[in-house]
């Protein structure tokens, strides 16, 4: 509830009988305008891609009663995140960038909404620096085959048969150019792992995000034992690959966010506190609990853009519930804006998670939801909320 104790409206900015969604919470689906938010179509809800499903990229008009205008169409998506589809942020009230597969490789698409003017870049992207100006890429047939939801079908995994590649991992790609290059290894990185259970796992990346000021950026590395046990580590370097940084935590991180160029948000599991969102300094062994006994669950975590709120969310519950929290920094205070039903149905690697993202300016919330009965985006207006801090 919010400090009135009420419930934020929760409104359709898009509808059936067509499904719809952005993807994943560490992006914006709103231009620079403010009036149009990019959304993915697709004709059915209840089942993985498969290589030949094809999924309408287009955008939302919230000017033109929130007419839906199909843009292009791609072949390389899944229900978590999307075709890593965002606003390209050297010029993001007209340039798109998604993923797509053509002929026998995933690569990305830069196309202008206005006059429909595309290239093709010969990689798929993961995250895009702030400047507009580079994309982290890594192998998604790999996700795809060892984390289903994650990654694309259509591929092979060409290190398939490979635990730890010498020459996959993490890629930089200049989006003016094309160009790109490995800059870290998965075999550099499970060396590194002091676990013994790496020695004969298959590891991969997920999760890349830069930095506010691009200068680092975080990634994920992990990967299961023959046991079945999964292993998790929370990394940061430069885009040169250089600098390396592994968090201080005991084997377990999920979702996270920059609360600035050297501080991080993550729910991770340390051995003095157990499972919390902890902030976590970069290059240090320093990290300290957030919301303590406020924020007791694993949830999609993002600050606002004036970093003065933490927007997240919660898996269901029992009731299948998910609830909606925003969490004032200046003094811990909770408000729960939204408890929304999750359909059974949709579980696991199909699952509909609110992923929510906020507009540029901070005053609305825009989130995935099946609890209508089918897979559609809503937002809601969180100004008489944040505008009080």
């Amino acid at each position: 509830m919010t400090e009135d104790g009420r419930c934020l409206e929760v409104s359709a900015v898009t509808s059936g009988p067509r499904h719809h969604f952005f993807g994943y919470y560490d992006k914006s689906p709103w231009d620079a305008t403010g009036r149009y938010l990019l959304a993915l179509e697709s004709a059915f809800m209840d089942r993985a891609p498969g290589p030949e499903d094809r999924a309408i990229v287009g955008v939302v008009d919230t000017a033109q009663g929130n007419r839906f205008r199909a843009i292009a169409d791609t072949r390389a998506w899944n229900w978590q995140q999307g075709a890593m589809l965002q606003w390209l942020p050297s010029q993001p009230d007209r340039l798109i960038v998604y993923n797509d597969r053509r002929g026998d490789q995933f690569v990305s698409v830069v196309r202008d909404i206005d006059t429909g003017e595309s290239r093709v870049l010969p990689r798929p992207i993961y995250c895009v620096s702030p400047d507009g100006s580079h994309a982290l890429s890594l192998n998604f047939a790999r996700l795809h085959c060892i984390r289903p939801g994650y990654g694309y079908a259509g591929l092979p995994d060409p290190w398939a048969d490979e635990l730890r590649p010498e020459d996959d991992g993490i890629y930089l790609m200049d989006l003016a150019t094309g160009e790109y290059h490995l800059i870290i290894l998965l075999a550099q990185m499970a060396g590194l792992a002091s676990h013994p259970s790496a020695a004969d796992a298959a590891h991969k990346f997920n999760h890349l995000l830069f930095s506010p000021d691009g200068r680092r950026f975080i990634f994920l590395h992990r990967w299961r034992a023959a046991d079945g046990s999964r292993h998790h580590r929370m990394c940061t370097a430069d885009p040169r690959g250089q600098g390396l940084w592994c968090a201080p935590l005991d084997d377990m991180v999920s979702h996270f966010d920059w609360f600035g160029p050297d501080k991080i948000l993550a729910w991770a599991r340390r051995p003095d506190n157990g499972d919390r969102y902890y902030v976590f300094t970069d290059r240090s062994d320093h990290a300290e609990v957030l919301g303590e006994g406020v924020l007791t669950r694993d949830g999609h975590c993002s600050f606002s853009p004036d970093r003065k709120w933490l927007l997240t969310d919660t898996y269901p519950d029992q009731e299948r519930m998910r609830t909606l929290i925003l969490y004032r920094m200046a003094d811990g205070c909770r408000m729960d804006i939204a408890r929304l039903f999750s359909p059974p149905a949709l579980e696991n690697h199909i699952r509909c998670d609110l992923h929510p993202r906020w507009s540029r300016d901070g005053r609305q919330v825009c989130i995935d939801s099946a609890h209508e009965g089918s897979r559609q985006m809503y937002v809601l207006n969180v100004r008489p909320v944040v505008m009080r801090a």
